[in-house]
């Protein structure tokens, strides 16, 4: 078995090999959340001292919201400066026969200097065509083209899953 060499052959006696990297350029997704807004009911519908915002019903507000953060970098700065597109796609699997799969996408743009952003989509479940009954969310975000005629493709992609929401009938 041959030694690994250290560098490639190089082709003259005058040649100069070297690679670079630029810089690394990476997000975050954090704090996935769906969160109902009715607030706590009044005397004498008042059973708890909180009403869980992930049980909803089918006509309230709702706002699903994830936070991305990208790494403070010269390339990240560019593509922030870029005015990038980030695309949200909200999923709501339904669990059981009744619920259906449901997907929800918003996109945002990056601000110069602003590396930290929290991207919200308001809502109801009739809106969104969401039956009653039990659902697993998750979102994955798609974060590219920039506002640039030479940014035709998605740079990269994540996950983030495994919050609760509940939809009740309105009465």
């Amino acid at each position: 078995m041959a030694a690994a060499r250290a560098q490639r052959e190089q082709v003259t006696d005058s040649e100069l090999y070297s690679r670079n990297i630029l810089g690394p350029v990476f997000f975050t997704l954090s704090d996935l959340r769906v969160d109902g807004t009715a607030g706590d009911p009044l005397y004498p519908d008042f059973v708890a001292p909180k009403q869980s915002p992930h049980i909803v019903a089918e006509d309230e507000e709702v706002i699903a919201s994830v936070k991305i953060a990208f790494n403070k970098s010269p390339l990240s700065a560019l593509l922030m400066c870029l005015e990038t597109k980030i695309t949200m796609n909200f999923h709501f699997e339904g669990q059981g026969n009744i619920a259906d799969e449901v997907d929800q996408a918003i996109a945002i743009y990056t601000q110069k200097d602003v590396f930290n952003y929290t991207v919200q989509l308001p809502g109801t479940a009739r809106k969104w065509n969401m039956d009653p009954g039990l659902y697993v969310v998750s979102a994955t975000a798609e974060v590219g083209p920039a506002q640039n005629k030479c940014s035709q493709f998605i740079l990269g992609y994540g996950y983030i899953a495994e919050v609760l929401l509940q939809v009740y009938p309105s009465v």
